[in-house]
């Protein structure tokens, strides 16, 4: 019988997060996450907006945070086109309009800020990316004059997410850079 088989013990699956090299920084793509549906779509629907908030953070192990990005983007969706358009509030802020559910929660992580290795090349590291769906009752605290509070923004993602608040969490490695 002619076929193809993967060796025992191998996977098959899709990681669920890929990171690549972009000069001297990491950078983090996740097609198997999809945000934009559920309580976020109704709304979006509905004619609200929706915020999220977005943590990458480069670890030694699974407890020592070496380096950590903070975000924050807000998608909204034109009712007559039945299209998304995404904004990305750190600066710098970046705006992408006219997209398709897959072609926005693709825009949103590949344009989240990246992540500055300062790693020795054979070091082993894992790169956590954790994704929330603002509460609305939290945007005020975050969003202020000058910018994006960082700190809150670190505050929010040190406790577990609310039971209604839709959130993703993936996680990759370990990795190296001499392999990236």
């Amino acid at each position: 019988m002619a076929g193809v088989s993967a060796p025992f013990g191998w996977s098959l699956a899709v990681p669920r997060l890929l990171i690549r090299r972009d000069g001297d920084n990491l950078r983090i793509s996740a097609p198997q996450i999809r945000f934009l549906n559920g309580k976020s779509l109704e709304q979006l629907k509905n004619g609200a907006n929706v915020g999220f908030l977005s943590q990458i953070s480069l670890l030694a192990s699974d407890s020592v945070v070496l380096a950590r990005k903070v975000d924050r983007f807000v998608v909204s969706y034109d009712l007559w086109e039945e299209k998304f358009a995404a904004t990305r509030i750190g600066p710098p802020v970046q705006t992408a309009a006219r997209m398709s559910v897959p072609a926005t929660e693709a825009w949103c992580l590949d344009a989240l800020a990246p992540v500055p290795p300062s790693l020795a090349p054979t070091r082993p590291f894992w790169i956590k990316l954790e994704l929330r769906a603002e509460d609305p009752k939290e945007p005020v605290a975050i969003v202020g004059e000058p910018g994006i509070n960082l700190t809150r923004l670190v505050e929010i993602f040190s406790r577990p997410p609310r039971n209604q608040q839709q959130h993703w969490n993936e996680i990759a490695g370990p990795l190296r850079l001499q392999d990236l």
